[in-house]
């Protein structure tokens, strides 16, 4: 029905889509640190390259932005010399902080936005700017620091992706000073990169997956109206778009009210023009 919509109507499914699809923000996900029996710990030389391909065969595998999140800072611990801990965040233009994947508790609060929701961490700011991000000693001023705080004396934060409203980063963690050196920066954005890579395509499939979803609402919602209001395809699609602008509701919302309210009226009330 979508088809014959699109047709009559003048508009292309591309156009459709853009209409009624937003990309929705990660949900926040709490992970146990997993062991991966196939990768060694702090591979170097060929063992690396073998890791790294086994560790973005995890990482594709999975389902959802979630799921990829929840494998790589699993894969993190395993894969980062010296690391013990990582985190993912996502830091907004002015320091607002979300927390969305942690291996534990310990870094799930060192990760926490504190009081005005701003980060724990003023060197993240740096990596709008920088790839990577190192802190050799959190008690170096004098500690007072969350990190130190929580014993957690180095980090290793490398930009998953970024735009000029936000930015996601992956921090690795370890309670001795200088944990991470050249050797564990160089592997941590290669690994980096194959995460930001997973990271993309299963955004990109969430979203094909809720634009079918979506398409076949509008198709649904379409067809109710063609039905009570005895109109072609095209004109039901218009009549939609219009109560979308003229309501301020998304085009999606409105076609899933007006799909309920069919079902839960036996097909009747339903009015939108």
């Amino acid at each position: 029905m979508l088809f014959v919509l699109c047709s009559q109507s003048g508009m292309c499914c591309g156009a459709l889509l853009r209409t009624a699809v937003r990309p929705r923000l990660p949900k926040r996900f709490v992970v146990a640190a997993s062991e991966f029996p196939d990768l060694p710990r702090f591979p170097v030389g060929f063992e690396l390259a073998e890791a790294l391909t086994a560790a973005a065969g995890d990482l594709h595998a999975t389902g959802s932005p979630g799921d990829t999140m929840n494998t790589a800072v699993a894969l993190a611990v395993r894969l980062l010399p010296e690391a013990e801990h990582a985190g993912i965040s996502e830091i907004q233009r002015g320091g607002r902080l979300r927390s969305l994947a942690w291996t534990d508790e310990t870094v799930r609060f060192a990760a926490e936005p504190r009081q005005g929701g701003h980060t724990p961490h003023p060197d993240w700011e740096r990596l709008w700017t920088t790839p990577v991000v190192r802190t050799d000693d959190s008690e170096a001023d004098g500690g007072g620091s969350v990190l130190s705080g929580l014993g957690l004396r180095s980090t290793l934060s490398l930009r998953l992706r970024a735009d000029r409203r936000r930015l996601t980063v992956l921090t690795a963690y370890a309670r001795k000073p200088q944990a991470f050196d050249e050797d564990a920066t160089r592997i941590g954005r290669l690994f980096t990169a194959h995460v930001s890579l997973a990271l993309d395509s299963a955004t990109v499939r969430e979203q094909l997956t809720e634009a079918m979803r979506t398409r076949d609402l509008i198709g649904q919602a379409t067809g109710i109206l063609m039905e009570r209001l005895d109109i072609d395809a095209g004109g039901a699609f218009e009549s939609l778009v219009k109560a979308s602008q003229r309501e301020n509701v998304k085009l999606r919302d409105l076609a899933r009210r007006i799909v309920d309210a069919n079902s839960g009226a036996g097909g009747r009330g339903v009015t939108e023009r």
